[in-house]
């Protein structure tokens, strides 16, 4: 008789990808290893919600992606509140970026970066995490035209970033 899949087991076959789609939506390390973190949170809260049949995979993206919109809609609200954030950019430069930015992998992940959001979205989930198009547009909410036309404006992109200065 088939065991049923655990949490801990499910997560751990899709923990990698989880953290690579939240480094294409937050685009920075920490804020994207926090979002990994609170998707894996909120999953494990209420994986009783989990449909057994479905993808694991598509509803913990679906969560991480809902989780990203909520932490830039709170941000939104408390830059109102708060000082100016140019402030604390002007304390410290951190030059790793640029040296980094010689290897090809960084040049990929900066074009990527300079993607829309939701053209970067789709092309995360579809190029990078080999989801179809039907499941991206579940993940995304959108209708599948939609996810299609948005990859290929975002592949044609990827490839004039990349194409400059060969």
């Amino acid at each position: 008789m088939p065991s049923t899949p655990t949490f801990d087991s499910e997560l751990a076959a899709v923990w990698p990808r989880l953290r690579r789609f939240a480094h294409a939506l937050a685009r920075n390390p920490a804020d994207a290893d926090d979002l990994a973190q609170m998707a894996a949170e909120k999953a494990f809260k209420s994986f009783s919600q989990f449909q057994p049949g479905t993808r694991f995979d598509s509803w913990l993206f679906r969560i991480c992606r809902t989780s990203w919109i909520d932490t830039v809609r709170s941000r939104s609200r408390r830059a109102a509140h708060e000082a100016p954030a140019d402030l604390a950019e002007t304390l410290g430069y951190d030059p790793i970026p640029a040296t980094e930015a010689a290897i090809d992998l960084a040049r990929a992940q900066a074009a990527m970066q300079r993607l829309p959001e939701e053209q970067r979205e789709v092309v995360a989930l579809i190029l990078i995490e080999g989801f179809g198009y039907r499941e991206a547009a579940e993940i995304l909410g959108q209708p599948i035209g939609t996810v299609s036309s948005r990859l290929a404006r975002g592949r044609q992109a990827l490839l004039t970033m990349l194409g400059e200065g060969q």
